[in-house]
Formats: C-alpha cells, structure tokens, sequence
C-alpha cells in the first residue's frame, strides 16, 4: 500500500525522534558512569588522597555532556515539527472536506455525510430533501465587478443560506456558485420545504452590498426528495440537479421538483446526441423545400431550406428538437453544412430565376470563418452564389456585432444575399438595419397569421412593409396560411410570401416534379462529372 506524502513524512520523523531519544539516553548512562568515576576521584583528591583525576574520564564525560544537550535541543525540534506536521495534516483533512471560502461542504463530503442522513430518514419515517442552488449568470458578476467582488458575494450568499435553513441542514457548495441544502421533512407535508426554497429564492434575490458596489443576483433551485425515485444519496444529487435544469428552462428564478419526466427527457436527449453524432457526418439530416411566392404574380421566386431528420427508431424529428440539441454539442456547424451542400447539389439544375434561403444559427455567427465555409461549399457544389439567400435571426446579432459585420461583409462580396429574419422580434431592430447592408426582411409568422385577429399584429406587419418600402428593402412574409391573409399582405406591399397556403414544405424529388411541372427546370448538367469549380479559399484547419 502506498501512503500519502503527509503519512510517510510523519513516520519519519517519528523514526528519527526514537533515534534521537535512543542516542541521548545512551549518553545519559555514559554520563552516569563516567560522571560517577570521575566524582569519586574528584572528592578522594579534595580530600588530600593520592587519587588522580584520569583525564579521559573527563573528556568522555563532557563529551556525554555534548551529546544530552544535543539530544534534548534535537529532541524539542524534531517534537516541534511533529506536532507543525500534525496540524498541516489536519488543516489538510479539513480542506478535504470542506469548502475554503464558505465552510461548507464540499461534494464529497455532502455525498458521504448526507448517506448517514438519508439512511436515518428512512429509518425515522422521514424524507430527505435536497435544494440545489444555483445562482443565474454568476459569471456576468464576475466579468462585471471581477472576482474580488465574486467571492465576496458567494460567502454573503453562503451565510445568507445558513441563516434561512433550518440548523440541521447539511450545506454544500458544489461548484463555483452551486449550492446544495439537504434537509429532512416530514413526507406528509412537502410544503415545508416549498417555503424554504421561496424564502432562499426571495432573500437572494434582494441586492448584496460588498463595499460601494451593489450586486444583484436571481436564483433557480432544484429539489428532489428520497422517497421518490432516489435510492442513495448520489441519485438524489443527480436528480436535484435535473430539477435545476428544468427550474432553469422555465425561467430562473424559481424552483422546481424533480418528476420523472424530467429524466426521460434527459435520457431523450442522450439518445438524440448520440444519433445526431451518427445522422450528421451520414448527410442524415436531409433538406426539405418551403415555397417562397411572388405575391403579385404568384410565381415561385425561390425556396427556403429548412432541415428534417428521419430518425430510425423515433420517426420524423422537428428541428426545433435537434437544432438546440446539436448547437449544444458543437455540431450545428458540421450539420448545416451537411444541409447546404445537399440543397445546392438538388438545386443546381433549377431554373436560374430560382433561389434558395437558409437560414443561419446564432451559434455559427461565432465562427470567424463561417464565410468562407458557404463559399467552399458553394464552390465545391457548383451552385452560383447569387441564387443563395442567408438569413440571419435578430437575437445572433447581439453576442459580437463586429464578427457579424466581417461575415456578412464577406458573403456579400460573393454577391451572397442577406436577409433580417424574424424582424420585428428583438430590441433594436433598426440598429441593426444600419449596421449591416441587409438586402431583404422577413416579417415574423407570429404576426403575419395573427394580423386579421389583432389589431396590433395588423399594424406591426403594415409598419415593417412600409420602412422596408423606405429603405429599400422589400418584405417577406412567413406563416401565410390562408387567402384573406395573402390578399391583405398583397394590399400593403409585401413583395414575396411563404407558408402553407402554397403547400408543405416538399423533399428534393417533390421540388423536381413540382418544377418539371411547371417547366422550371433548367437543362440537366452531366452529374457524373465534378462541378466547375474556382478556386477554393484558404481555411484555417
């Protein structure tokens, strides 16, 4: 068995203090007994005897003197370091288990402690609650006021919690502004434990002073209890902090039970992630086509590209659950991509009048090499970039404007058209409209198919048609489902329309019926052979 540094320091010095103490007391008999001979010898002389002192008697005596005071100095030290050693050990120990700006546990130490606790819940007819406690976007605290302030407000918080729990409570801090509050409670009334977290919730949201700096903070806390679908302590660490998520999600600043739909949806999401990494490099993801009308003519002017996964066990997924899904494990990147070079190898051959509008996500705003991927693809495709729309949502626009600016500024160089997509929906929509050289927006379906109920909605579209007039911008409406609606768009302006009035969005084989239809395919190239390509950009990696 292999011991800790602090263990085999320990018995060393233990072994070196035995020596220590083994050497003095043999200088100590030494002295005793050439300390007792040279007396004797000593007083015979005092006493006019012939007896003479023998000298080496002396010298060995003294040198036994030397050697005790050695010893005992040598002694004291080693005894000193000992016990320095000892308490190093137990300041360690304590550092081991517990949480050096807080004083609380920390999550091991929670998880071996609240094991006795759940056990004598259980046995006392009692349940064990866990609250974990999370404050939102602590990081904004820190970027903002800087980590000083942070942990002043984290050991504020701290005490803050100790003083509204009840004083049996086991209280962790589990990462950096993370915390965790096991109580026991009576099964019956789960209430109690309710009012705990609306108190944590209400007090930790009221503003901390630290110095002449006023700090606000919300909370979202998880709660899962040990009589319901926990059996340890470590799965009611792991449910409390599903209830966390879902506390989240609903909003912040508040809290939730744990139920078990909660976990189906986390085991959901485990199986979507682990078919996405399969689906996307497979070219699963598949592009379906959504008609964009002239509203005038009626004619097809274009398509906009939205993306479908057929999944092999669960069937048809909406992109509303694998867009988030994949942005969160870095792969929105790779799948639209997949999705772009798909739909411009299907369109090559469309009538040259026909365009195509994709839609980018706010996470690939944040690559700075995002331009130069479409114009790969468009280039490796042979797909002309001006019959390529991009459009970009409100909400990408706040993270990094410059990086927005340079992307769009890039595609346009390309004679790439860029499109403001839900306008209408963000909070500085005319900011925006300056800032980058948008050549088309898209008023927001949730107005467009309320507009004939709210007078509201009526008046936004009517608004947003005339400042696109204005500006030169013409207007696309998404949502249109019915007549009345088209003809009222038609009425105010509105240059093009999409939505299910036109049809459902159509697979790659459907788009060419339709098109072959309607005579809008143009002459076939030799799809055998490689596309026309230019020459491809420079990519980092």
């Amino acid at each position: 068995m292999i011991l800790p540094p602090a263990t085999t320091r320990s018995l060393r010095l233990i072994s070196r203090e035995f020596m220590t103490g083994a050497l003095t007391g043999a200088a100590l008999l030494l002295f005793i007994g050439t300390g007792g001979g040279v007396l004797l010898e000593a007083i015979e002389h005092l006493k006019g005897g012939n007896a003479v002192i023998d000298r080496t008697l002396i010298a060995a005596m003294f040198l036994n003197v030397a050697l005790i005071l050695f010893g005992w100095f040598r002694y004291r030290g080693l005894a000193e370091e000992l016990s320095q050693l000892s308490d190093a050990d137990q300041r360690a120990k304590l550092l081991s288990q517990y949480d050096p700006l807080t004083g609380f546990l920390n999550r091991r130490s929670l998880i071996e402690e609240g094991a006795a606790l759940f056990t004598g819940s259980l046995r006392r007819g009692k349940a064990l609650a866990l609250l974990t406690i999370d404050l939102d976007h602590f990081k904004t605290v820190n970027d903002v006021h800087g980590y000083a302030i942070g942990d002043a407000l984290l050991t504020l918080v701290a005490e803050k919690i100790s003083a509204l729990v009840p004083g049996s409570s086991l209280l962790a801090r589990l990462n950096a502004d993370e915390f965790a509050c096991a109580v026991v409670f009576d099964a019956a009334y789960p209430g109690v434990v309710d009012r705990i977290a609306d108190r944590l919730i209400a007090d930790l949201s009221k503003p901390f002073l630290i110095g002449e700096t006023e700090v606000h903070v919300s909370t979202s806390i998880g709660i899962a209890r040990s009589d319901i679908d926990c059996t340890s302590m470590d799965a009611l660490l792991r449910t409390s902090d599903m209830a966390l998520h879902a506390a989240k999600v609903a909003g912040r600043n508040r809290h939730a039970w744990f139920d078990g739909a909660m976990e189906r949806s986390v085991q959901l999401r485990g199986e979507l992630e682990a078919g996405l990494r399969v689906a996307v490099p497979n070219d699963a993801i598949v592009p379906f086509f959504e008609q964009q009308v002239d509203l005038t003519t009626g004619c097809i002017t274009g398509f906009e590209v939205l993306a479908r996964w057929e999944h092999p066990t669960r069937g048809a997924i909406g992109p509303e659950v694998f867009i988030p899904i994949a942005e969160g494990i870095g792969l929105i990147g790779d799948l639209s991509l997949s999705v772009m070079r798909q739909a411009f190898t299907a369109a090559r051959d469309w009538d040259a009048g026909l365009s195509l509008s994709i839609n980018i996500s706010p996470v690939q705003l944040r690559d700075a090499w995002l331009a130069q991927k479409i114009i790969k693809t468009l280039v490796e495709t042979g797909f002309p970039a001006s019959r390529l729309e991009i459009e970009i949502t409100e909400s990408a626009l706040f993270d990094n404007l410059p990086l927005a600016q340079s992307i769009v500024g890039s595609l346009k160089n390309q004679g790439i058209s860029i499109a403001l997509d839900d306008f209408g929906t963000g909070y500085s929509s005319l900011a925006h409209l300056r800032a980058l050289p948008f050549d088309r927006i898209k008023v927001d379906k949730s107005f467009v198919g309320s507009m004939l109920d709210n007078p509201d909605s009526m008046a936004i579209v009517n608004t947003i048609v005339r400042l696109g007039d204005s500006l030169n911008l013409p207007t696309t409406a998404e949502g249109i489902e019915n007549a009345a609606i088209e003809e009222r768009l038609r009425g105010m302006g509105c240059a093009k329309g999409q939505g299910y009035l036109y049809g459902r969005p159509l697979c790659a084989a459907q788009v060419r019926r339709l098109l072959a239809e309607k005579r809008l395919l143009a002459q076939r190239p030799d799809i055998s052979a490689p596309p026309q390509r230019g020459i491809a950009p420079r990519l980092a990696g």
